[in-house]
């Protein structure tokens, strides 16, 4: 006759070793991975606005929370590629909003197909890029005040050239090329899990992010390892603005208009700074994650959705987002240590 041995029953000290040695491991698990903590209150945040309101986790309002993530999560995975390598850039958000002004022109008034009329919007933008890396690292300006002053400057030019008013679609781009670059329900939502999941592979898995990574950490020590931080930093300007300009084609082809206020201005660029910090992106440099910068752009739209779902009204939203990105700080400075001590 076989059988299984009764299990032993614990004791009352036991059980709290064991429980103690879980939430030892879950600590761990939150200090090592240090998207987790974002992850929890992205999907806190749905179940609290899913309980305040039915319709928050509706297809429909699903998509719309798709939608109002995308951009801003394409944007800051440039962000964070900057940030990491010590530098920012707060012109991206005006070559979001030039990008398909810059494609209409090409069409409409030269008659550029629609394809190489895109590529002249990204090589323009990445020409922006290099020269705000340019001007960064060769003239030595501090990359806040060199991309604030693009900032004006492209601004000028964007109003200039469009006379302030919105332009219709190209009448070549309507129809399937619409319809893959935003038009779609979930085509933004696409791209930027694409963008995200590339530069994600460049930051961790490539030379390149390690450089990155190296040249924010110890700038000295990474110029005597030969490391050209120079172009290191110059290619990041280049990607930062070359997924500002998607970003802008993106919401232009979505909303069916090309509008010089795409991203709401100067918003569509804070906010990316705001998701790449709430994501764990240090400011300080060397330090950062492309996917936690997606976390955070969720966050955020999740945080604007149900404000407006449970009638609440939009001014407090930067009240949030202020503190969010203060706690965000706080939390990645007090995770940082952790890591270097071991989780202990």
């Amino acid at each position: 006759m076989t059988g299984t041995l009764p299990r032993q029953q614990e004791t009352p000290a036991q059980q709290d070793r064991r429980l103690l040695t879980l939430l030892r491991r879950g600590g761990t698990v939150l200090v090592r991975w240090r998207e987790a903590s974002v992850l929890i209150v992205a999907i806190a945040m749905a179940i609290y606005f899913r309980a305040a309101n039915d319709v928050f986790l509706t297809h429909d309002n699903l998509r719309n929370i798709a939608q109002a993530t995308a951009p801003a999560a394409i944007v800051a995975v440039g962000v964070v590629l900057l940030l990491v390598s010590g530098e920012i850039d707060l012109s991206v958000g005006v070559v979001a909003a030039l990008a398909p002004f810059l494609v209409h022109y090409a069409v409409d008034l030269y008659g550029i197909p629609v394809i190489p009329a895109f590529l002249i919007a990204f090589a323009i933008s990445a020409f922006i890029g290099f020269c705000n890396g340019f001007i960064v690292t060769k003239l030595k300006v501090p990359s806040l005040v060199a991309t604030l002053g693009s900032y004006y400057l492209l601004l000028g030019i964007l109003l200039t050239t469009s006379h302030a008013y919105p332009a219709q679609i190209p009448e070549e781009a309507q129809g399937k090329i619409q319809t893959i670059f935003g038009a779609g329900d979930w085509s933004s939502l696409i791209w930027c899990l694409g963008v995200v999941a590339v530069y994600h592979v460049v930051l961790t898995r490539t030379r390149w992010g390690l450089h990155t990574i190296s040249v924010g950490g110890n700038l000295i020590g990474a110029t005597e390892a030969g490391i050209r931080v120079n172009r290191i930093k110059i290619g990041n300007f280049m990607m930062a603005s070359m997924l500002g300009a998607l970003a802008g084609i993106l919401e232009a082809f979505r909303i069916n208009s090309i509008d010089p206020n795409i991203g709401g201005g100067t918003a569509l660029t804070f906010t990316a700074i705001s998701a790449a910090v709430i994501g764990g992106t240090a400011l300080a440099g060397g330090s950062g994650t492309v996917i936690g910068a997606l976390l955070g752009a969720l966050i955020l739209a999740e945080l604007q959705n149900g404000f407006n779902l449970i009638g609440i009204s939009a001014n407090p939203f930067n009240i949030i987002l202020g503190s969010a990105i203060l706690l965000s700080m706080i939390a990645n400075q007090y995770l940082s240590r952790l890591r270097r001590t071991g989780g202990t």
